[in-house]
């Protein structure tokens, strides 16, 4: 259970760090999978695209900039299944993602997706400002990102930093796209203009293997590149109240888990089918 002033701390500045939420056993456990999955399963590249690459990497860094990534990594391992779905992180959700309409056993908590962050040696890509919003848009701010730490981070390694107090600012429109090289507009991955909102202005939030980071999908965040010989290992997990509806973006029209509480039936909301949605007047097979 978060204490009184740990939630507050939340609501006032956007981000929350819970130490030694996973044991050694478990971030053992944790690290095995996703080293396999890195193996068996993830992609490299050189990252995202945009015109802040220009504002946050020199010339030698923009060619060799690396960023390691799968998505949904529940789906592919017991071990993260387990989790990200703990019941410790879903009454602490609860607490955080809890209004006025919901009932006494506080919010109900949905599982998203989850998503590899991992930072190769040395050029480990850097992270422009921006607001998850961008990514998976909905229709209110009750959604929780929270990193999974496998590693120790600090500023060598490109540590989350945050710009405090930004989720009162609410969703922004993103830079989508830019004039490249050639004069032609290109779609680019959704970021904030760097020069509004500077990476320098953020506070470091450092972590130890086996915390979690916790922050408002409209907290505006960035970081900075992986200068060590060891790769950073992280993994993004959302969290929602199940009756936030998705407008865009990553995961949407598919149902999430439900790890705290019940997922109620809003108004013409239909159930979850094989195929997606279904019309309840229809016929079911059984």
């Amino acid at each position: 259970m978060l204490k009184p002033d740990q939630i507050k701390s939340f609501k006032n500045d956007g981000y929350l760090r819970i130490p030694n939420v996973y044991n050694t056993d478990e971030v053992n456990k944790l690290c095995t999978d996703m080293d396999w999955m890195i193996e068996m399963w993830s992609a490299t590249d050189q990252g995202w695209t945009g015109p802040w690459r220009e504002a946050l990497m020199d010339s030698d860094l923009r060619t060799k900039s690396k960023l390691t990534s799968m998505h949904d990594l529940h789906f592919y391992s017991e071990a993260w299944m387990r989790g990200v779905t703990k019941p410790e992180i879903g009454e602490a959700l609860s607490q955080l993602l809890t209004s006025n309409s919901d009932g006494p056993d506080g919010a109900p908590v949905e599982l998203h997706h989850t998503t590899m962050h991992v930072k190769p040696p040395e050029t480990g890509h850097p992270f422009p400002m921006h607001q998850d919003w961008a990514f998976y848009k909905h229709a209110d701010d009750r959604y929780i990102d929270a990193l999974v730490h496998l590693d120790d981070t600090s500023h060598a390694n490109g540590e989350i930093r945050f710009l405090k107090g930004s989720n009162k600012l609410g969703p922004i429109d993103h830079i989508t796209s830019f004039v490249n090289d050639s004069g032609e507009l290109e779609e680019c991955t959704p970021q904030l203009s760097q020069e509004e909102y500077r990476l320098e202005d953020t506070v470091a939030v450092p972590a130890k293997a086996g915390d979690l980071v916790l922050f408002n999908i409209n907290t505006i965040h960035g970081s900075y590149v992986n200068t060590t010989n060891e790769m950073r290992r992280m993994v993004r997990v959302g969290y929602k109240h199940p009756s936030n509806r998705q407008i865009s973006g990553q995961s949407i029209g598919r149902p999430g888990v439900m790890i705290k509480g019940q997922r109620t039936r809003g108004e013409g909301q239909d159930l979850f089918g094989t195929g997606g949605p279904v019309d309840t007047n229809t016929h079911l097979s059984r």
